[in-house]
């Protein structure tokens, strides 16, 4: 009886061993779209949006845009094996009920919610936040203004802080940086405006926490090697198993750009404008990190072109002045992150 007990005890115990050493976690994934000019088609005196009305150059009907968000909602319903995103930036978004509408309609099976603000832009294309309200908890958004010399008004950056259900509190940064209208080079100061401007964010979150769990998504128009990004931001090519610095910046889609990726095709050369960049502790925090090599360009294959110059590349709204009934120009990036879930 004796013998019975001890081994009874024993296997307790070493039970009891296996279950309190069993951490549980869950696995997030966060992603990044150009949505590629989700207008309504509604005059909006405030904003240059003519060409997006049933009577301009785009012919923006209804019907498009009820398609438009058909497409969009296929290729994010597609996310994480088919799981969808836990956290989605976005940006090229006129309105919120853009987006209020696209949860309705095609998500009523998720606890999505939208963090998002109404940019100075003068077209009118903002940046939103799509989050899983089951398992983060909004806290707060601010938008920091990007000065150019020139005076143009252009997006903010929109900084969204959410809590995990764990208690990591993470910031989120969608970016939407000016464009290259007018040349690259032309245009350089505005992208290293808006770096500036995030870059003196983050150094105050860091210098406030240098273990703050930091995530930069978005269309940086410019790439990994540009001087906004690698100089300005300080963002490193981050290579998975080196030492990571909780105080620096790493790019997650460096990799995928020095192997030849990228997420929009212009004159037959990817361009890795889509990025997702995070501080040291998103790589190395023992509850909330970076699952590594998990950066993807997401691309279904039944939202790409299937022929023509621009086989491979995503198939847009529009070609031109042709209208395609496409998804988006941009194709999405998107990370898995471990996080323990207590």
């Amino acid at each position: 009886m004796k013998r019975i007990t001890n081994y009874t005890l024993l296997i307790l115990i070493i039970l009891s061993s296996i279950l309190l050493s069993q951490e549980k976690y869950d696995t997030l994934y966060i992603a990044s779209w150009n949505l590629e000019n989700l207008f309504d088609a509604v005059d909006d005196p405030n904003k240059r949006d003519e060409e997006f009305l049933p009577e301009g150059r785009r012919e923006w009907t209804q019907e498009r845009i009820d398609t438009k968000l058909e497409h969009l909602a296929k290729v994010i319903s597609a996310m994480n094996d088919g799981k969808g995103p836990s956290i989605l930036g976005v940006t090229e978004v006129e309105h919120r009920y853009l987006l209020d509408t696209l949860l309705a309609r095609y998500f009523k099976n998720k606890n999505y919610k939208i963090a998002y603000a109404e940019s100075p832009d003068k077209r009118g294309i903002d940046n939103g936040l799509i989050y899983d309200s089951d398992i983060f908890l909004l806290n707060y958004i601010d938008t920091l203004r990007v000065n150019l010399d020139s005076g143009y008004p252009t997006r903010y950056v929109f900084q969204v802080n959410l809590t995990f259900k764990n208690g990591t509190n993470i910031n989120v940064f969608v970016d939407h940086w000016p464009s290259r209208a007018g040349g690259e080079e032309r245009s350089k100061p505005n992208r290293a405006k808006a770096a500036s401007v995030l870059r003196e964010r983050v150094d105050k979150l860091l210098n406030e926490n240098n273990n703050s769990i930091v995530i930069a998504l978005g269309d940086f128009n410019d790439e990994p090697n540009n001087r906004s990004i690698s100089e300005i931001l300080g963002a490193r090519f981050f290579e998975c198993g080196e030492d990571i610095n909780t105080g620096s910046l790493y790019n997650l889609a460096s990799k995928l750009f020095e192997e030849g990726g990228g997420t929009y095709l212009y004159r037959g050369d990817w361009n890795m404008l889509d990025q997702i960049i995070v501080s040291g502790s998103a790589i190395s925090d023992s509850k909330f990190h970076y699952l590594c090599n998990s950066f993807e360009l997401f691309k279904p294959n039944f939202m790409l072109t299937k022929s023509g110059k621009y086989k491979g590349a995503a198939t847009p709204t529009f070609g031109g002045s042709k209208y395609l009934g496409g998804y988006s120009d941009h194709i999405p990036v998107g990370a898995k992150f471990i996080a323990r879930n207590k």
